[in-house]
Formats: C-alpha cells, sequence, structure tokens
C-alpha cells in the first residue's frame, strides 16, 4: 500500500483529541474518583458493576498521574509518525479498534477473576497504547528508539518484541499484578489482525 503525502503535524488531531480527553477525563476523576470508577473504568461481566460502554470509557480513565503521564508520552512518541503516514481517519479506525480489542481481552480476564472472588476494575488507555507501538514496530522496524529507563538506544522492531514478551511472561506469571498485561496483548494481536487486514505483509514496511 502507497503512502500519501501530507502535510507533517507535530500534533495530529486524533493524538491530540485523545491526550486532550484523557487529561480532562483524569481531572474529572480527581473530583470524583470513586464514582468514575464504579461506572466508567472495566469491571468483569459477571458482576454488577459492567456495563457495554465500558469496553470504550474505561481507556480515558487512569490510574494516576504517572500512569497518565506514561501513557500519553507513549501516545505521542509512536502515535505521530503514524497519524502523519496514514491519515487520521485509517488513524481513528486503528486506534479504537485496538482499544476495543484490549478491552475485550481483558474482559474475559476480569470476568474469570470475578467468578474466583477478586473483582477489580481496570483503566488506561495501554491497550490501544500498545496497539500503536505494534503498528510503529511493523511499519517502521528499523528505526532507532531509546528507551526511557534503562536508556538503551534499540530498533523498534525489537522494542516491540521486548515489549510483547514481558507482557506475556508477566501476564502468565502474575508479576506486576495490578498491571493488565494480557489487555496489552489484546492491542497488539488486534492491531495485527487489523493491519493484516488492511494488507501488511512482513518485508513490507508501508512506507
Amino acid at each position: 500500500m502507497a503512502s500519501i503525502q501530507r502535510p507533517w503535524s507535530n500534533f495530529p488531531p486524533v493524538v491530540t483529541g485523545v491526550m486532550a480527553s484523557c487529561v480532562i477525563v483524569f481531572m474529572m476523576q480527581l473530583s470524583n474518583f470513586n464514582w468514575m470508577v464504579e461506572h466508567f473504568a472495566l469491571w468483569g461481566a459477571n458482576t454488577p458493576y459492567f456495563q457495554p460502554w465500558q469496553l470504550l470509557s474505561s481507556a480515558f480513565l487512569h490510574g494516576g498521574y504517572l500512569h497518565l503521564f506514561v501513557n500519553m508520552l507513549a501516545l505521542w512518541m509512536f502515535g505521530v509518525q503514524i497519524e502523519n503516514v496514514w491519515g487520521w481517519r485509517r488513524f481513528f479506525v486503528f486506534y479504537f479498534f485496538c482499544v476495543i480489542g484490549a478491552s475485550v481481552v481483558q474482559l474475559l480476564v476480569a470476568s474469570a477473576a470475578a467468578a474466583d472472588g477478586n473483582i477489580y476494575p481496570t483503566v488506561g488507555a495501554s491497550g490501544g497504547v500498545f496497539g500503536i507501538l505494534l503498528a510503529f514496530g511493523l511499519m517502521f522496524p528499523n528505526q532507532r528508539i531509546v528507551l526511557l529507563i534503562p536508556p538503551i538506544p534499540m530498533k523498534a522492531k525489537w522494542f516491540v518484541v521486548l515489549f510483547g514478551a514481558f507482557s506475556l511472561f508477566a501476564g502468565l506469571t502474575g508479576a506486576m499484578g495490578s498491571i493488565a498485561h494480557f489487555a496489552h496483548l489484546g492491542g497488539m494481536v488486534f492491531g495485527l489482525i487489523l493491519m493484516v487486514w488492511w494488507g501488511w505483509r512482513p518485508g513490507r514496511h508501508w512506507r
């Protein structure tokens, strides 16, 4: 698939809109955290708190300042380049497809946990962000990026492999149990499905 030349923007509309929405929602959380989490976080389907809109609304809530900052930084770092290549419509569809896909996976995990008596909410844009991370690694596999901790430069394709492998390991072992690792994997898997549907193949860098 050939790319279309568009004016470059450091703050394209979808990335900017998602970031602004998440910040606004987080400010609303600060004034009424428990109510926002009860109604808009993602709960297990077999709990009294679950509502269908939570599959989307949970992606705009965050668990704290650091959670919000890391997700928005990653969305901006990786999403800007992709949205400039794809255009806002394709990027919009991709991002929210990954969000919903990640939420569906997490819904299954949370429902299984609730059946065992472990009821908890899930919040955050990480599912969509991990989908964007996967797309970045597939589209720009040899572009070098630098981890924040530790500050080690590596190619984007290895960055994606590293984070995907860590999420799988942590999800299976229960390490860092407060993080929705399977939601991260769900975002990546659904992102891959959509990119393949759109025509991406190994060795095709979409440039």
